[in-house]
């Protein structure tokens, strides 16, 4: 594929708002993760959960869209000036020539529960001013965001679990291969709801403490929220040395159980594969792998057998949901802007909390913070009903 560049990104989650506290706190090693007080929850359990969300205020216009997910989507747009970006970009381009791609998964799902609490106690009516289309409904961040910029063009929602706000990268790729847009505003917001905290707890998939990815003793996820965007453009013939460009997109659907991966990692590895050829490079040009590593005993397990069979063992990988949670239909976003900063600042990630390495998953995966030039990543993420989406970003000198 030709190259898309990367020409602004940001990422708010538990471990900070914007680049420059995101990038702290990989270097420092800190999580975000802390014991669960949201909301109504009884759960023993910890959570990454984004500070000063509900003080986040729309804009008059864009009053019906008020929800948690979306003011989380306003706080993310508003770092690092990427507000500013995307406007310069439709300047140049047009409003209907820049696209929205997002990725989530529960949406503004506790909205509707909220609106529940306060129904009709006679006739079980929901509130009057209760909007499900511009709040639970899942395409409702994605149209909070054009109409925010005022954006005319194609504006698309993927909700494939885990997996949404990495397919979106695919899904911005092909559209500006086609001709149809020349920049697009690519990423995922996903926000804390009950649904989810009792739902995954109610599978069995919840750690009581903050998760372990790859760990001997690992028993389950820390889910997180998070508002992470790119803004995508033809890469400019002579980029600098530090530009972060899209290089392959793979993805794949094994489709073996609603919940669980394929235990041989077969749809993972046929996402990493088809990334590899189409950015053209062998599995030994990759520096870094980002794992998908949920901390759950068969995620994985399934994982590193779809990497073994890809990379071998000696590829450094980690996962860096120890840090942020996991951050659901975000997830592949935020981890799409931790790879970008790897690459400009030389820096692989620790998995955070993990103390005891499990014999049986024989990977090079990091327990410390490694310094060293880095030129190509690739970053996974898988969801259930075996989705999975695998990107590979490269600095550009």
């Amino acid at each position: 594929m030709t190259p898309l560049w990367l020409s602004h990104f940001t990422a708010t989650s538990s471990i900070g708002c914007g680049l420059e506290q995101t990038l702290a706190a990989l270097r420092e090693c800190r999580s975000g993760l802390a014991p669960c007080s949201f909301d109504t929850v009884d759960l023993a359990t910890v959570i990454g959960e984004v500070t000063g969300v509900d003080a986040v205020s729309l804009p008059a216009h864009l009053a019906d869209f008020d929800c948690r997910n979306n003011r989380l989507a306003l706080l993310g747009l508003m770092q690092d000036g990427f507000d500013e970006a995307v406007r310069a970009a439709i300047a140049r381009y047009g409003a209907q020539r820049v696209g929205v791609f997002l990725g989530t998964s529960t949406a503004g799902i506790l909205q509707t529960e909220l609106a529940y609490r306060r129904r009709d106690p006679q006739t079980g009516a929901l509130p009057a001013d209760f909007i499900y289309g511009t709040t639970h409904n899942v395409f409702s961040v994605a149209d909070f965001t054009r109409r925010y910029f005022g954006l005319t063009g194609p504006a698309v929602v993927v909700s494939s679990a885990c997996s949404s706000s990495a397919r979106v990268f695919a899904s911005a790729r092909r559209m500006m291969a086609s001709g149809l847009i020349d920049a697009a505003v690519v990423g995922g917001v996903d926000t804390l709801c009950l649904t989810t905290l009792y739902g995954f707890n109610s599978l069995g998939l919840m750690s009581a403490e903050a998760c372990r990815p790859f760990d001997a003793q690992r028993n389950g996820i820390s889910i997180g929220e998070a508002a992470a965007f790119a803004l995508l453009e033809h890469a400019p013939r002579d980029p600098d040395a530090d530009a972060v460009l899209l290089r392959g997109t793979g993805e794949s659907s094994d489709a073996y159980h609603m919940s669980s991966p394929h235990p041989e990692g077969l749809g993972a590895r046929l996402a990493m594969e088809s990334a590899l050829n189409m950015a053209g490079l062998q599995p030994a040009d990759i520096t870094y792998i980002n794992l998908h590593g949920t901390a759950t005993p068969s995620n994985d397990a399934a994982e590193c057998k779809a990497v073994q069979h890809v990379f071998g063992t000696r590829t450094p990988c980690s996962s860096t949901k120890g840090a942020t949670g996991h951050t659901l239909g975000a997830a592949g976003g935020v981890e799409a802007v931790i790879c970008a900063l790897a690459l400009q600042h030389g820096l692989l990630p620790a998995g955070l909390n993990t103390r005891q390495l499990d014999p049986a998953l024989e990977l090079d995966y990091l327990l410390e913070n490694r310094e060293q030039q880095v030129k190509h990543v690739l970053s996974n993420s898988f969801g259930f009903g075996g989705t999975n989406c695998s990107l590979i970003f490269s600095r550009a000198g």
